[in-house]
């Protein structure tokens, strides 16, 4: 029988339990894929511990891997058995050794993308190609702020930005975070635990501010990111990790330059079958290219998917995290 990591619970890392489970037949509609590699995101902290609570519990986590296909339900024709496959987004369910899933969230791997490659870029790439298409359209000449920039997201953001022209700014927490963004499109990286990053944005720009800030971090940079932007400038709060943003006047975004600001989400953008399959290509195109590498930098057991939570919550990871099933 196959092995998943289930939580009849949220809290802390401990309500992860690794145990037997029947991942079912294929209904109509539906896939089976025996997982190579699973992907280790931030949102799946926030569905352990509740803040983004999942449809029922017990529930497996994990919002996205990379396997093969083992059997499909009646009337499929997005894949067939054997194909090589990725995915990111809902409905949850990646951590474990198979699962099935709706056929049409599932994407063909070209042969120049490796499995586990795919694993560590679904979600942070399609991510990556939202922010940078869809909230906001970077050019040539723009200017960003990505906090977070040796994360998983933002190495795929400095490189993908720097590739279509902009000047890259980011925070970071270490000096050797600094240098791992800076090797990654970062023009400017910011120690925000020592410099005032407001401060620092506005002598790189000569006092302009940025076109757009990019913020997983959200209570501890959010306000401080409104004071980065040039007028008319888009604020982007796509995560929490530092927390929930708390309410606020929204007659601040005028008083700051008739700011714009958007709360996004993946599943919105990708809704669409065909929207997800544009997201898709426009990731692997820039991949294969070699415009964009994706790092991965720590892989886990995913037997050992607690002790992963914890490294990830204390900041002790850069770039894709991978959980490998077996």
């Amino acid at each position: 029988m196959a092995k998943a990591v289930r939580m009849y619970q949220t809290g802390s890392p401990e309500v992860l339990v690794w145990e037997e489970y029947d991942p079912g037949q294929p209904g109509p509609g539906e896939a089976r894929i025996r997982h190579e590699a699973v992907g280790l995101n931030f949102i799946d902290v926030y569905h352990r511990k509740g803040l983004y609570p999942l449809p029922q519990l017990p529930a497996i986590p994990g919002m996205e891997g990379a396997g093969i296909v083992e059997a499909v339900g009646e009337g499929v024709k997005e894949v067939k058995v054997g194909d090589r496959v990725a995915y990111a987004g809902l409905p949850p369910g990646a951590y474990a050794e198979v699962r099935v899933i709706p056929a049409h969230r599932l994407v063909k791997l070209p042969e120049k993308i490796a499995t586990l490659q795919a694993a560590g870029m679904m979600l942070r790439g399609m991510t990556a190609r939202y922010l940078l298409y869809g909230c906001y359209r970077v050019r040539k000449g723009d200017t960003i702020l990505m906090h977070a920039a040796a994360g998983g997201v933002g190495l795929i953001v400095c490189q993908w930005a720097k590739y279509r022209g902009a000047t890259v700014i980011g925070t970071v927490g270490t000096k050797d975070k600094a240098e791992l963004a800076k090797a990654h499109g970062c023009d400017y990286a910011i120690l925000y635990r020592e410099e005032d990053f407001p401060a620092r944005v506005k002598q790189i720009t000569g006092g302009e501010g940025v076109d757009v800030v990019y913020d997983s971090v959200g209570q501890a940079t959010f306000m401080k990111s409104l004071d980065c932007l040039k007028p008319m400038g888009m604020m982007v709060s796509f995560g929490q990790s530092s927390g929930f943003v708390p309410p606020f006047d929204l007659s601040i975004l005028s008083a700051k330059g008739s700011l714009f600001l958007t709360r996004p989400t993946l599943m919105n953008y990708t809704e669409k079958r065909k929207d997800l399959l544009a997201h898709a290509r426009d990731l692997f195109k820039v991949v294969t290219s070699g415009a964009v590498k994706i790092e991965i930098n720590q892989t886990y057991p995913l037997a050992e998917a607690a002790r992963a939570h914890r490294d990830v919550e204390a900041r002790k990871t850069t770039g894709s995290t991978i959980l490998i099933p077996g």
